[in-house]
């Protein structure tokens, strides 16, 4: 594998790139990814470096007032329209409350082929509020926190699309460029609402980023999921006097929670179950009418969920026949798996290479050390490489990121923001978000990014080998969004 630490400098321009990746491909093992040198940073894109360089003050700060909003999905009233006048000011034509979702919003700029996607996150986590300091102490007792970075998701994209932007404006450049303001990745799959109104219907390719503990191109999949939340209702009645009378809503619910936690032997060691009783009951002297109960069910593909979905059904019903109870199905989110590109991933990879991790101080890494101390891990402070690609592979854990994949060509990078070791959705994980760790990780993601797109906007013909790799993967496959038709985004 190519030394990344040591890298040999190659262009990557046009008929050699396109010609290189499938020759590279047809020779490699299943094990194997090709080397990449890193990009040339030709003029536009240096400009655009220099000008996210220069307005990093103001990414900084807007990221900052993302992450002390800390909102949660389907409520980043502030975070979205912070995002949105940002951009509103460079020109660029915003359209809120897309996709039945208040906080959804597609910002446009430029014209014609190619058209350019970058996906911008801004949902916090709820009880994760924390100060910018290496010890456990919240910023608002009880309060949301950005336990996912997504304050910075948000800001580094925006920057992004910014600085792209002006070199359409300055070099006169022939495409569009549209960053998506996606609430709701948390929780509820907000793009995937947006995929299903057709939004991405245009787009030649997406971009996105994630805060991380690593810096890299990491070429993973996710799981697919359905969020199902079932209501049972029933009679009630005086748990002491007359219990025979009543029909437990919260029996129904536990008997189905027996049932799916003995299923857990019985399925493929892909496959993921957790819940959580949303409403048991008002008090224990009175027989619950109605309860209910929030299910995430996973695994590495959208066909292994639609089978376990199938045995969550029929759990349900026993659940309901054994207690004489009806019930209420509600799927609240139901993205598919990440489809990787593998070409498009190596062209970001070369830029990555180029524009280099983030450079920390050691007062940097002192606080990480001490976060690190906090948590009980080992004192490894934060990554200051970039690491190199593995084949592409499945990982724990779901984004909605996956149904733009199968859409549109996507491609995307982590940052290091937090510390080695991070458990991620916790609180260490907004202390470093919130502070110069992550302001220095958001803008290598925003340099990445914005030259990743002037490449294509340079040359589109860039496009060709990813397109292809995309609708080879894609074929035979029909992507069908798995939330009902009509159903509307929920209410927060």
């Amino acid at each position: 594998m190519h030394d990344i630490d040591n890298p040999t400098p190659v262009g990557i321009r046009g008929s050699w790139f396109i010609a290189a990746v499938f020759m590279a491909a047809s020779a490699l093992a299943a094990d194997e990814v090709p080397a990449v040198s890193p990009a040339q940073l030709s003029p536009v894109k240096k400009s655009a470096l220099e000008w996210i360089d220069k307005s990093s003050a103001r990414s900084n700060d807007l990221s900052d007032r993302i992450w002390r909003a800390a909102e949660t999905s389907l409520k980043e009233t502030q975070s979205a329209e912070l995002l949105a006048k940002e951009l509103e000011k460079e020109g660029f034509k915003v359209k809120r409350g897309v996709a039945g979702m208040s906080t959804a919003f597609v910002a446009e700029y430029g014209s014609g082929k190619p058209v350019i996607g970058i996906l911008a996150e801004f949902d916090a986590l709820p009880g994760l509020s924390q100060s910018a300091t290496p010890t456990k102490q919240p910023f608002q007792q009880g309060a949301a926190g950005h336990g996912c970075g997504h304050n910075l998701f948000g800001t580094a994209s925006t920057a992004a699309a910014v600085a792209v932007k002006r070199a359409i404006v300055q070099q006169k450049l022939q495409g569009t460029i549209r960053l998506y303001g996606t609430p709701a990745e948390e929780n509820y799959s907000g793009k995937t609402y947006m995929v299903r109104d057709g939004l991405f219907n245009d787009v030649d390719i997406a971009f996105h980023w994630h805060p991380d503990s690593e810096t890299g191109v990491p070429q993973a999949s996710s799981q697919a999921l359905n969020g199902v939340e079932i209501t049972f209702s029933g009679q009630s009645a005086h748990a002491a006097g007359s219990p025979w009378t009543g029909r437990s809503a919260l029996d129904a619910v536990e008997l189905l929670n027996v049932s799916m936690n003995y299923l857990r032997e019985h399925v493929p060691l892909s496959s993921r179950i957790h819940y959580v009783i949303t409403n048991g009951g008002a008090a224990p002297n009175i027989v619950p009418d109605r309860a209910s109960v929030w299910y995430m069910i996973r695994d590495t593909e959208r066909s292994g969920v639609e089978r376990l979905h199938e045995r969550l059904l029929e759990s349900i019903q026993g659940a309901a026949l054994m207690t004489r109870t009806t019930y209420e199905i509600k799927i609240l989110e139901a993205p598919w798996h990440v489809l990787v590109n593998e070409v498009g991933s190596r062209l970001m990879f070369s830029n990555l290479l180029a524009i280099g991790p983030p450079q920390f101080t050691a007062d940097e890494q002192t606080f990480a050390k001490e976060i690190q101390r906090n948590l009980g891990i080992e004192q490894a402070g934060l990554a200051s490489k970039i690491e190199p690609m593995r084949p592409p592979h499945p990982e724990s854990g779901t984004t909605d990121v996956a149904d733009v994949s199968w859409v549109t060509p996507t491609i995307g990078l982590t940052v290091a923001t937090a510390v080695l070791g991070d458990p991620g959705h916790n609180w260490s994980t907004v202390a470093t978000g919130g502070m110069s760790i992550g302001h220095k990780g958001l803008n290598v993601a925003a340099k990445t990014m914005a030259a990743t797109a002037l490449d294509i906007l340079q040359d589109p013909s860039l496009l060709q080998p990813i397109t292809a790799e995309w609708k080879q993967k894609t074929k035979g496959i029909v992507y069908k969004s798995a939330i009902p038709e009509g159903q509307k985004p929920p209410t927060p």
